[in-house]
């Protein structure tokens, strides 16, 4: 490919709107263009790059006995009634009705449509195990869309499902999935990639795993022990506290004049937030009703597993003179039993504790929630903190870092299958539902998240694996006869050699073309000039700066190639 003829511009200014590096890199780059929120067209360099990560993805699932199947962007609004899913995801999933009327929706996952293609065909135990896998388009009307790439509202994705008739046929194959996907995360290149725990989400199901690029520009949360391999999405990481149970005070209500937040009360009072029962207070959706929330006055309410412990979706409350709730002053001993009570596990065995006494103004000492409350039950509901007890060691070791989700593993159980009433014939000839798993990884986002995580102050640094060329050559007089011809012949070369060339034949200036050049990111950079072509060299150099030097002309064919090579064997797994 030559510059001067490719579609798209390379700019010295990013747009106001990048802020984080990868967006900037490649909207400057000419990798992609605007065209509305979350949405973007490619150019070649952009498509190229993803089409080598979509090859990579492919080899994968084909090597794990995956079968490449297409499913339907837009599907009937009743596949996803008969999955439950329709009511249950709110507005990020895209809705309308065709001209003849009918509900209709934009896909945004496919574990229904996978369900229909393998329903009432996968009718026997015979037929089990099998995995399906699409590289598609998906739209999800995402309300936070960020970073270029990296949020978006349409994406293309590889979605996989599996099928099985037990669960521990379905654990063999989600591990078998699980090294998969660290043997793509190798290929394409992306260096600092830990896999966590996770919350299934809208998913479901009782087991996931999300592979996270650390980067400061993650907007994940993770809980990673520094003292062993426990490893969580902040979302679903467990909070664990020590406790010590102070010396035994009766229940005491006192005058609290004006002290509605904790650190009101703290100053009044004289006490450590460590003892006082927070209340934090949410609504659910469905029927509006409160949830009282008594945490540890230090910590904060975790709303993805506060969602899971209620079993639907929550918002924070706003608090009405009917609800009998009194904000500011809010606790467990004489709670109006309008509202649910949760008491986050961080308060079991605390106290003497500080918290609401009902009633404007006042406050209870003393309180101990064993002796003071009816039979309470204690539920993890709280955000882990940085220095938190790790869950698996014991130790006080957690530690907080940021991460970009790159690719998502689910065990989905029956979760599907039953609700849309798929069964087979098992070898007793009963009718049961099949075990499902799911596997997503997201092309775009995986592609800037290596642009994030390998670049410099002038451009991408993409890896030999999935750069969208292998080499460029850059010919620095385009009106010298005798550097054309040595330019013009080493793209031919190379390019019969099976070698991706990028040739940039513009009359340009120099600075101007090794400008575009790192914006392209090419790993391996060959100079032809006047200065190159007297000494009978040409320069290469390495977009890592690993190298640089002159090869001789004679050689430089073989030496290029061999220099591909190496570095595609970095990626090989």
């Amino acid at each position: 490919m030559k510059v001067s003829a490719l579609l798209g511009q390379r700019f010295k200014e990013a747009p106001s709107d990048c802020v984080i590096e990868s967006h900037a890199l490649m909207a400057r780059g000419g990798y992609m263009k605007y065209m509305a929120n979350g949405i973007f067209s490619l150019y070649m360099p952009g498509k190229r790059i993803m089409k080598k990560i979509e090859a990579i993805l492919r080899d994968e699932m084909d090597r794990i006995d995956g079968q490449e199947v297409t499913f339907p962007v837009v599907m009937p609004a009743s596949l996803w009634m008969s999955s439950g899913r329709y009511d249950s995801i709110g507005s990020e999933m895209a809705r309308f009705a065709d001209r003849s009327g009918n509900k209709m929706v934009l896909g945004m996952t496919h574990e229904e449509a996978a369900v229909h293609l393998a329903k009432d065909t996968a009718v026997s135990y015979t037929d089990y195990p099998f995995m399906i896998y699409q590289i598609q388009t998906k739209f999800r009307d995402e309300p936070r869309s960020r970073g270029g790439l990296i949020r978006v509202r349409e994406f293309t994705m590889k979605d996989a499902y599996s099928f099985h008739t037990s669960k521990e046929d379905m654990a063999a194959y989600y591990d078998r999935c699980f090294h998969a996907y660290e043997r793509i995360f190798k290929r394409v290149g992306a260096k600092n990639v830990i896999d966590v725990q996770s919350d299934s989400g809208m998913m479901g199901g009782s087991l996931s795993h999300e592979f996270m690029l650390l980067t400061e520009i993650g907007e994940d949360t993770l809980a990673v022990c520094s003292a062993c391999d426990y490893r969580a999405n902040m979302e679903a990481a467990a909070c664990i506290v020590e406790n010590q149970k102070g010396e035994s005070a009766p229940l005491e209500k006192v005058h609290t004049p004006n002290c509605k937040t904790i650190d009101e009360l703290q100053a009044f009072l004289h006490i450590d937030s460590k003892s006082l029962a927070k209340a934090v207070v949410y609504q659910k959706n469905s029927d509006n009703s409160y949830i009282v929330v008594f945490v540890r006055g230090d910590l904060d309410v975790n709303e993805t597993k506060l969602r899971n412990a209620v079993g639907e979706p929550i918002y924070p409350a706003v608090i009405t003179e009917e609800s009998g709730i009194v904000a500011g002053f809010i606790g467990p001993v004489g709670l109006t039993k309008n509202a649910q009570v949760i008491i986050d596990r961080s308060l079991q065995g605390a106290g003497p504790l500080v918290c609401g006494a009902n009633e404007v103004d006042y406050h209870y000492t003393g309180l101990d929630l064993e002796r003071d409350v009816a039979s309470p039950v204690y539920v993890d509901v709280a955000k882990t903190y940085e220095g938190a007890i790790c869950p698996k060691c014991g130790r006080p070791a957690i530690t907080l870092k940021r991460g970009i989700e790159i690719g998502n593993i689910f065990q989905l159980g029956t979760k599907y299958t039953e609700s849309m009433d798929m069964t087979y014939l098992d070898k007793d000839g009963v009718a049961k539902h099949p075990i499902m798993a799911c596997y997503g990884i997201g092309v775009g986002r995986l592609a800037a998240s290596i642009c994030q995580e390998s670049h410099d102050d002038y451009g991408p640094i993409w890896p030999m694996s999935i750069a969208p060329w292998q080499i460029e050559i850059c010919n620095l007089r385009a009106d010298d006869e005798t550097v054309n011809q040595t330019a013009i012949a080493l793209y031919e070369e190379l390019t019969a050699a099976g070698i991706e060339v990028l040739y940039d034949d513009r009359d340009i200036r120099p600075g101007a073309m090794f400008a575009d050049a790192d914006l392209f990111g090419i790993p391996i950079r060959v100079v032809v000039s006047p200065k190159t072509c007297a000494r009978g060299v040409v320069e290469v150099s390495f977009r890592d700066k690993s190298f640089k030097g002159d090869v001789e002309k004679g050689d430089c064919v073989k030496t290029l190639v061999q220099m591909v090579e190496e570095q595609l064997a970095r990626y090989r797994a």
